[in-house]
């Protein structure tokens, strides 16, 4: 048998395996539609369904939940439903004939960050030095919050060893100080998933010190109480030892918090063993213990000491570790058996405690499964036996203990297949000589196949040294050598067949540096040159790389880099460091480095710069048939250093006393490698080139003559213009490659695989030649050889070409189409056979019509489609087809040449689709609460319309939307009307048409129901003008979606251009730019996005009074103003002096003083002997009832008296809620007629009459 772990055979019969499904604990948003992801694989391709809380989950029934196609995953509309609606435990099945795969137990909440419940929190009031706890208290959410505490400006609270929040959210203070006095402790719960953050009311704290507390209650304490040092004490844990339980795999985060004056410092310890170093921290000043990845290890006694000095306190807790199950060599892994193998899943996992292993068969228990002979069930390991065809299964093993369970999926595939090599035919293997080469054969078959290597003549297997043969197939040469290289045969074999695949292996020589840079000295502002010469295999294209100092070159154009060497011009101090160059190929490299130090150049005397002298001592080496190595020694530079060289060369054989540029190289090289042309006399020159300008030139070196070149022209081609001819093309060769006089070309050609004998003719000056009377599109071998007077070139290579080509001669047979839907069909055709197609061919088309709707009957003039499918293609796709439609279509191969005959025209329909938007919507008949809607059918029924669906839903002035109304129409219905609507209120209708294939896009329209008003058409109303001394105030009211809003103005009988202001959001606007006495066409404009239209309002006439000319107004005069506060100034005395006098009496109730005295005294006091007048109280001053009564006197002249009246009604004095007084008096007043004196709850007093004399002024 064999593990099957990926396999790309095609129609291999598979049981299903899920690939993809949620979490277990899937904790969704509620905001947002459920996705439950369960796929699957297999072979037939597997259906799915699902179990809710253990029974049948039936998807059809509700309307809610849909299933992607072509996978399990379920898809929850929750616009309709509460998410809590669909909380629970989901199982996803997937089955196929070979077997059924299920998913894990998937247990789906909904998010929750529930609000903080509401308290009152009073302030905390600590004596200084004491510890304090504040406690947070999260709400319960889902997943758990994040808890900080921060103050009112949102700025974290500092934390240290004296404060710190502890992992349940509350903040510890070891001991307080007078500057955590504040009013903002703000604990924040942050619910991640909803990324909500929920805040809980400040709290108060108030730090006190002695020096705080008053003589009375210091009585009862002495300082040692108060504010003394105090030896630690933990706040949490309690007590001296607690335990705790963590999963194997998770946290551990252990605490400790004491109280202590000083600040305890916290530490850790382990009894008996130390910390795992790598997996642990302290955090929070020491007092929390985090352990990660928690192993059986980590379980023991750990000791935390909270230590001041005044001494120290122990906690232990004792750690105990469990485990939920885990994989201990990973899940069951898929079998794949030939009938007659035997095999074993295994299924070994562990925990603590020791987990339950239970075997499942297709999701059945196995206990309950159909006996099977070939099966034994032994605890964790199933045993297969002489297995047989059709006993193919998915099994599922499940361990389970107290603290969870691992679920998992193999199969038991039997199959009987024949071998296939998996890895690509020809694929070729590159390695550096003296590497390892390793060649891969993956392969498949059932039984599994046995793999033999075999080196090119196949004289015996390669099973020996220097070759290994791994159990996967693989050869591995530990040590490649060049004599490896060549082609190789991997042959898969059982006892069904065989299958061969070639491989290529290539040796490469490695890459070497031959000469290496070297440390260099040089002088700031000099140049410098690091050489890097190289040697690699030349099929590999090196890459050369110069790094400094580990980093990339500087980005300065002082730094050349050339193919192998690095130049830096103008030396400074900034170039100091280590120089390495780098070869890449695609298989290796090779690095070398040297280092830069610069030193200060060496003053030198003013000197004349001049150009440099010649080079000199000219040498060929390195003599090749196309190359040459040139070397010289620099003259003298003069003081200008030399910045290149040009080498010049004469051809003494073509151009005798003629010097051509060659190439030029830096000044800092003294050699060049320089390529040449064939059949050429070469002499050489060097020119320095210095600031100054150019040297003479050198002395000529000796001549070097290149041999004539054995070249042939290049880019021969055999092509066709016509249906019987063959054009042969070629690149014709330069004077320098015909290497002498009387250059023509030997043109051959013979038809491939017909003709022995090549026809030959001779051609000259041209640089094609054209064959005539060929076969129509048949293969030919060219060749096309130089000659000259001196004799052929070397034996030309052999050019493939084809004659012309023509029309093909036979359509496509066997055309059938297959509909997929409403708008796709699939064509099928046999390609034509290429003895048919008379050229290459480049493809087919498909024409295709729709003659006419199903529907109506009536055809459609419609011009034909084509799609061309590129390539040898036997089957295309027809995309955006209508529904509810007839086609006729034939399909045709085409070549260079053009399109072949047609196929028989065949014809196909496409099944009822989704109708479109029904043709219009409009309102008739509006009324108060009622309206008609009337439309036409959709112009693309695209089936029978099986009826309408109508919802309308109201909508506000903000463009909020009410709640939605449906209503279900027949087919040959064409209006409704519709009763009850809310008056004035705006709605929106939406109105599609539906087959049996669905509902269709939407028709919507807006309106609102008023009497012989419908509304859509401007979204303004009720405008109005008002004309002031600021300005002209426009106002107007708004219903429509746009949030740019506009003011136009013009000049009334004006031609230029409108005015126009921006509203921002209200509904009036101040306009303070119109001109007095003219009258102006003001309107309103509503402007949506750019392709919307604009919303106009009617235009309104506004006239704008012409401003009188300036009067002079008596009440701005300085003098009147001066004069009226000397009278004011003078009453407000004249006042106090006569308040003063009549309160001389002292205080007492007015009225018991009327009742015990009828004394003159107390009567309204005169003008001339500074009494008041009496009081009045007029019916049509009373306030009205409910209202406050108004605090402000008015004075009243009646004849030549003054008197006071109006103080005040109402009852006892009041407050307003920002604590000002309101009523200075409260007293009742009495009618004439009465004979009643005056009531008041107490005698006016000075500051009243103060308070009374305010109001008058």
């Amino acid at each position: 048998g064999l593990y099957l772990k990926i396999c790309t055979c095609t129609a291999l019969p598979q049981p299903p395996t899920i690939t993809n499904q949620s979490p277990r604990d899937y904790i969704i948003d509620p905001r947002e539609n459920i996705i439950i992801h369960c796929e699957a694989k297999g072979n037939p391709h597997p259906s799915f369904s699902w179990t809710r809380n253990g029974t049948h989950f039936d998807i059809d029934e509700d309307s809610n939940v849909n299933m992607r196609p072509h996978s399990g995953t379920l898809v929850v509309d929750i616009s309709r439903e509460k998410a809590e609606h669909y909380e629970g435990l989901y199982q996803c099945t997937a089955r196929n004939k070979h077997g059924t795969a299920v998913s894990n137990n998937i247990f789906v909440r909904q998010s929750r960050s529930p609000l903080w419940s509401k308290e009152k929190i009073k302030p905390i009031v600590v004596q200084e030095g004491v510890s304090l706890v504040l406690p947070c208290r999260p709400p319960v959410g889902l997943p758990p919050p994040i808890i900080f505490w921060m103050d009112n400006n949102f700025q974290r609270l500092p934390q240290s060893s004296r404060v710190s929040q502890s992992l349940n959210g509350d903040l510890y203070f070891s001991n307080v100080l007078r500057e955590d006095s504040r009013n903002d402790y703000i604990c924040y719960a942050r619910f991640p998933h909803t990324q909500t953050i929920q805040q809980k009311q400040p709290i108060t704290v108030k730090v006190i010190n002695l020096d705080a507390l008053n003589d009375t209650m210091a009585a009862f304490y002495n300082d040692t109480d108060l504010f003394s040092e105090r030896k630690p004490a933990f706040l949490i844990p309690s007590g001296p030892s607690s335990s705790k339980m963590v999963l194997r795999g998770q946290v551990l985060e252990m605490e400790c918090i004491a109280d202590g004056l000083p600040t305890p410092e916290i530490s850790w310890t382990k009894v008996s063993r130390d910390f795992p170093a790598k997996r642990t921290s302290f955090l929070h000043y020491q007092k929390t213990l985090r352990i990660v990845n928690v192993s059986e290890s980590d379980a023991g006694d750990y000791r935390c000491t909270a230590r001041n000095r005044l001494g120290s306190v122990h906690h232990t807790i004792h750690v105990s570790v469990k485990a939920a199950p885990y994989w201990l060599s990973g899940p069951p892994r898929n079998l794949v058996l030939a009938p007659g193998e035997n095999g074993v899943l295994t299924c070994r996992a562990s925990g603590t405690p020791k987990p339950t292993i239970t075997w499942a068969m297709n999701g059945i228990p196995i206990e309950n499964s159909p006996k099977d002979l070939s099966r034994k069930v032994e605890d964790d390991t199933i045993i297969f036996t002489d297995v047989q065809t059709g006993s193919s299964a998915v099994y599922q093993c499940n361990v389970s203990n107290d603290y969870g369970y691992l679920l998992a999926n193999a199969f038991v595939n039997v199959l009987s297949e024949s071998p296939r090599v998996l890895t690509p035919a020809n694929k070729v293997y590159q390695v550096v000589k003296n590497h390892q080469a390793l060649m891969d054969c993956a392969s498949f078959g059932s039984p599994m196949p046995r793999i033999t290597w075999f080196k090119e003549s196949r004289s015996s297997t390669l099973d020996g040294d220097p070759y290994i043969l791994h159990d996967n197939g693989t050869l591995e040469i530990h040590v490649a050598q060049g004599r490896h290289s060549g082609k190789y045969t991997c042959v898969a074999q059982n006892f069904l067949g065989n299958y061969e695949n070639h491989i290529y292996l290539e040796v490469k020589e490695p890459t070497r540096i031959l000469k290496q840079p070297e440390y260099k000295v040089v002088q700031r502002g000099r140049s410098v040159v690091f050489e890097c010469k190289v040697k690699h295999d030349p099929s590999l294209t090196p890459i050369m790389t110069w790094l400094k100092d580990d980093g990339e070159l500087p980005d300065d154009e002082r730094f050349i880099v050339d193919l192998d060497s690095l130049t830096i011009t103008d030396v400074t101090e900034n170039d100091v460091g280590v120089y390495t160059c780098i070869m890449n190929t695609t298989l290796d490299h090779d690095s070398a480095s040297a280092e830069l130090t610069v030193v200060e150049a060496t003053p030198t005397p003013a000197v004349v710069y001049e150009k440099p002298d010649p080079p000199t001592d000219l040498e060929l080496t390195d003599q090749k048939k196309r190359s040459v190595q040139l070397t010289w020694t620099p003259g003298d530079e003069h003081y200008s250093p030399i910045h290149k060289f040009l080498i010049q060369y004469e051809d003494s054989l073509h151009h005798r006393g003629h010097w051509h540029n060659l190439t030029e190289v830096p000044g800092t090289k003294t050699t060049a490698h320089l390529k040449l042309s064939p059949y050429v006399h070469y002499t050489f020159r060097v020119l320095a080139v210095n600031a100054v300008g150019f040297s003479h030139p050198s002395s000529s070196s000796r001549i070097y003559k290149t041999e004539p070149a054995d070249e042939n022209p290049t880019g021969v081609k055999g092509f066709g213009t016509q249906h019987d001819n063959l054009v042969i093309s070629w690149k014709p060769l330069s004077d320098l490659q015909s290497n002498g006089p009387g250059l023509h070309y030997r043109v051959m050609w013979r038809q491939q695989g017909v003709d022995s004998e090549w026809t030959t003719v001779t051609v000259a000056n041209n640089s094609q030649f054209v064959v005539s009377g060929t076969p129509t599109f048949v293969p030919y071998e060219i060749k096309v050889q130089a000659v000259n007077d001196h004799g052929d070139g070397p034996e030309p290579a052999i050019a493939h070409g084809y004659s012309g080509e023509d029309l093909p001669l036979a359509a496509p047979r066997n055309v059938q189409a297959m509909v997929r839907n409403s708008t796709l069909a699939e064509v099928h055709w046999d390609p034509v056979l290429p003895k048919h197609t008379r050229g290459h061919l480049k493809g087919y088309k498909v024409y295709y019509r729709r003659e006419y709707s199903i529907h109506k009957h009536n055809p459609h003039h419609v011009e034909e489609q084509i799609l061309t499918f590129s390539g040898n293609h036997s089957h295309g796709m027809l995309p955006g087809l209508h529904p509810f439609s007839r086609y006729s279509f034939n399909v045709r191969a085409y070549n260079g040449k053009g399109e072949g005959p047609p196929s028989l025209t065949q014809h196909f329909e496409t099944p009822e689709g989704v109708p479109g938007a029904p043709t219009s919507l409009i309102v008739t008949n509006p009324n108060l609460d009622s309206l008609t809607l009337e439309w036409s059918p959709p112009h693309d029924r695209n089936g029978h319309i099986t009826g309408y669906t109508l919802k309308y839903q109201p909508v506000n002035n903000s463009n909020e939307v009410g709640p939605v109304e449906e209503l279900a129409l027949l087919a040959n219905e064409t209006s409704v009307t519709l009763f009850n609507l809310k008056y004035s209120t705006r709605y929106k209708f939406y109105l599609n048409a539906k087959t049996v294939r669905g509902a269709g896009p939407a028709i919507s329209q807006e309106v609102v129901p008023i009497i012989n008003e419908v509304r859509p058409v401007s979204p303004f109303g009720n405008v109005s003008s008002s004309v002031g001394e600021e300005g002209t105030l426009i106002s107007w009211e708004y219903w429509g979606p746009e949030k740019n809003i506009y003011v136009e103005y013009i000049v009334e009988n004006s031609e230029e251009e409108w005015q126009k202001e921006l509203v921002n959001g209200s509904q009036n606007i101040m306009l303070k730019g119109l001109k007095g006495g003219l009258s102006y066409r003001v309107r309103l404009v509503a402007k949506g996005h750019h392709d919307q239209p604009l919303h106009h309002s009617e235009e309104l006439l506004v006239t704008v009074p012409a401003v009188a000319s300036r009067q002079v107004d008596i009440a701005t005069q300085g003098w009147f103003i001066g004069l009226m506060c000397a009278i004011a100034l003078l009453i407000l005395i004249l006042l106090i002096i006569c308040f003063i006098q009549r309160n001389k009496g002292g205080k007492y109730p007015v009225k018991e003083k009327e009742d015990a005295h009828t004394d003159p005294e107390f009567q309204p006091m005169k003008e001339d002997d500074c009494t008041f007048g009496e009081y009045s109280d007029n019916e049509d001053h009373k306030p009205l009832k409910g209202s406050r009564t108004p605090s402000n006197g008015t004075v009243k002249r009646d004849d030549s008296d003054d008197s006071l009246v109006d103080y005040g009604e109402g009852g006892d004095g009041q407050f307003n809620e920002d604590g000002s007084f309101i009523g200075q008096y409260s007293g009742k007043t009495a009618s004439r007629d009465t004979g009643e004196g005056h009531e008041s709850s107490e005698a006016p007093s000075p500051i009243n009459a103060m308070n009374s004399l305010n109001s008058f002024v």
